[in-house]
């Protein structure tokens, strides 16, 4: 079996915007922003935080540029500086994970068949659970969406608040159960 290499489709945009090309730095601006921006703002949970972590986030990887080696993607490697900002706005906002100690218990609702949705229903309900989402407690929210969203495993976000592996996955438990009860409360 023959190896192959990765190769950033970015690449030689990358190149340019380390040579200082305005246009090339707008170029990545315009294909990264929006999903960066909704990497921000599931965590911090709050719009104009998510917008400022988005201008700080591109303004230090355009600054930092030379760090980047190019053994993941450029996308990759931006995603991990907004997560790190967003995270760090948070914890300027004192983050506090929930305490161990405070229960959410609850059975988990009938599931209705998505494929007997419409699309107006399922919109519908979409907003419901980001919403939802959002009135978690920053611990939870922070946890679930690194977990379930971004597609981090319990280690490696206990390596990114600097918590215990057992703590995320808790953490992770209880903002489901939380999730699932703010859902029922929100008519889902």
């Amino acid at each position: 079996m023959e190896a192959f290499a990765y190769t950033d489709i970015n690449a030689p945009l990358v190149e340019r915007c380390r040579l200082g090309d305005r246009r090339a730095q707008a170029e990545i601006y315009k294909r990264y922003s929006k999903a960066m921006f909704n990497a921000s703002l599931r965590i911090t949970g709050d719009y104009a935080e998510a917008e400022d972590v988005l201008q700080e986030s591109f303004l230090s990887a355009f600054r930092e540029l030379h760090s980047y080696k190019g053994d993941s993607s450029f996308g990759s490697w931006l995603k991990r500086i907004v997560i790190n900002k967003s995270i760090n706005c948070l914890r300027n906002r004192r983050l506090q994970l929930v305490p161990l100690a405070e229960q959410h218990d609850g059975a988990a609702p009938e599931a209705d068949a998505v494929g007997s949705l419409d699309g107006e229903e399922l919109s519908w309900r979409a907003d419901v659970v980001r919403r939802c989402v959002q009135e978690l407690p920053d611990g939870y929210r922070v946890v679930l969406t690194l977990y379930l969203l971004e597609g981090y495993d319990h280690a490696e976000i206990a390596g990114i608040l600097n918590i215990t592996e057992s703590t995320s996955k808790s953490q992770y438990s209880r903002a489901r159960k939380k999730l699932l009860e703010l859902a029922r409360q929100h008519g889902l």
